[in-house]
C-alpha cells in the first residue's frame, strides 16, 4: 500500500514535470520562431537530438527486454511518429505563430475531449444518456470546445497586468485588427488539428505499448521516425530555401536542445503513465501546462492577458474536468474471468474484453 502510494506521487510529479517543461518550451520556442526558424526544421533538429541521445541507453538498458520488431510493430511506430511530432508539432507551431503561447497552450485544453470522441467514434467508449456519468461526458466535450470558441472569438477587456504593458495601436494600424482577428480564427485552427492529431497518438501509442511494451527504446525510434518523415516534409515544403536549415550559436539552437530534451522525457513519461494509468490520467494535467504558460507569457513575452481569453480557458478546464469525473465513474466491474483495473486506457480495456 505504502509503496503503491509513492509510485503514485513518483508519476504525478513525473507529469507535473512534463507539464512545466511543456510550459518553458511553448515561450523559448515563440522567441525562435520570431528569430526567423523554421517550424519544420525546428522539428527535424529536435527529433535528430532526441534520438542521439535516447538511442544508446534504450540499446543498453533493454537489450535483453526488446521483443521481436515485426513489420506490424514497424507500422505502428512509424505512424505513431506521423501523428507526432511530424502533423502535431508542425500544427502547433503553425497555430502559435498565428496566435500567442498563452492562447496555444489553452487550446491544447481540447485534446482529452477530442480523445473522447475518437474513442465514441471507434466505439472505444460506451456512452448511455440514461446515466450520469456517461451525459458528464458528452456534456463536458460540449462545453470544452464551447470553451475553446469563446477563447479564439471573445476578447474583451484587458486585466491590464502591470508587468505585461500593452503597446498602444497607432490610428492608422486599427484597420490591422481585421487581419489580427483571421489570424487568430486562422491558428485556432490549426491548434485544433494538433489537438486531433495528438489524440490518435495518445490512443495509438496504448494500443503499440501491449505489443512493443519497451518504453524508452519506442520512444527512441518514435524519435528517429519523426526525425526521417519531418526531414521529407521539410525538404517538400521549404524547397528552395536552403537557408532555414542553417542553425547557429543562438536562441534557435537553446529551442532545439531544449525541444529534443523535452521531447524525449516527455514520450517516456507518457508511455510509462499510459502503461499504469491510461491517458484520460495523463491528459488530466494539461491545463497545468496553460496556468504556467499565462504566467511566464505575461512575464518574459508581456503577453497581454484578456477577460474572454480567461472565460474561455476557465470553461475548456471545466469541460474538461466534466469528462474526467465521467471517465472515473465509467469503470467496468472486475470478474475472476477478467479483471480490469480501474485506471486502464479505454483501448486496452477494449482489447482486454475481447480476449476474455
Amino acid at each position: 500500500m505504502f509503496m503503491g502510494l509513492i509510485r503514485q506521487t513518483k508519476l504525478v510529479l513525473a507529469v507535473i514535470l512534463v507539464q512545466l517543461g511543456y510550459a518553458g518550451l511553448s515561450i523559448i520556442s515563440v522567441f525562435a520562431l520570431k528569430k526567423g526558424m523554421s517550424p519544420y526544421t525546428f522539428i527535424v533538429y529536435r527529433m535528430a537530438i532526441a534520438t542521439i541521445v535516447l538511442a544508446p541507453f534504450a540499446f543498453i538498458l533493454e537489450r535483453n527486454s526488446r521483443p521481436p520488431m515485426t513489420w506490424s510493430i514497424t507500422g505502428k511506430i512509424m505512424l505513431l511518429s506521423l501523428f507526432d511530432p511530424v502533423l502535431d508539432q508542425n500544427l502547433y507551431y503553425m497555430g502559435m505563430k498565428n496566435s500567442s503561447a498563452t492562447f496555444t497552450s489553452a487550446m491544447c485544453n481540447m485534446l482529452p475531449a477530442f480523445a473522447f470522441c475518437l474513442a465514441w467514434i471507434f466505439r472505444f467508449e460506451k456512452v448511455s444518456l440514461k446515466k450520469l456519468h456517461s451525459i458528464a461526458k458528452v456534456m463536458g466535450t460540449i462545453i470544452t470546445v464551447g470553451g475553446a470558441i469563446v477563447l479564439t472569438l471573445v476578447r474583451g477587456p484587458s486585466l491590464c497586468l502591470p508587468w505585461a504593458i500593452e503597446e498602444q495601436i497607432d490610428p492608422h494600424q486599427s484597420a490591422q485588427c481585421y487581419s489580427g482577428q483571421a489570424d487568430l480564427v486562422k491558428g485556432a485552427l490549426f491548434i485544433t488539428g494538433a489537438c486531433f492529431c495528438w489524440s490518435w497518438f495518445v490512443i495509438l501509442q496504448a494500443i503499440t505499448l501491449r505489443s512493443y511494451p519497451c518504453q524508452l527504446s519506442l520512444t527512441a525510434m518514435i524519435c528517429f521516425w519523426g526525425m526521417v518523415e519531418g526531414a521529407i516534409l521539410a525538404f517538400v515544403v521549404e524547397r528552395g530555401h536552403s537557408g532555414v536549415w542553417s542553425i547557429q550559436f543562438n536562441i534557435k539552437l537553446v529551442a532545439a536542445f531544449y525541444g529534443a530534451m523535452q521531447s524525449g522525457v516527455a514520450y517516456y513519461v507518457m508511455g510509462m503513465v499510459v502503461k499504469e494509468k491510461g491517458p484520460v490520467f495523463y491528459s488530466a494535467f494539461n491545463p497545468l501546462a496553460t496556468v504556467m504558460v499565462a504566467i511566464l507569457g505575461s512575464f518574459v513575452l508581456a503577453e497581454q492577458l484578456y477577460l474572454g481569453s480567461v472565460i474561455g480557458a476557465a470553461v475548456i478546464i471545466i469541460g474538461l474536468y466534466l469528462v474526467l469525473w465521467g471517465k472515473a465513474k465509467d469503470q467496468s466491474p472486475p470478474s475472476q474471468s477478467c479483471m480490469i483495473d480501474e485506471v486502464a486506457p479505454l483501448t486496452q480495456r477494449l482489447i482486454d474484453d475481447q480476449q476474455c
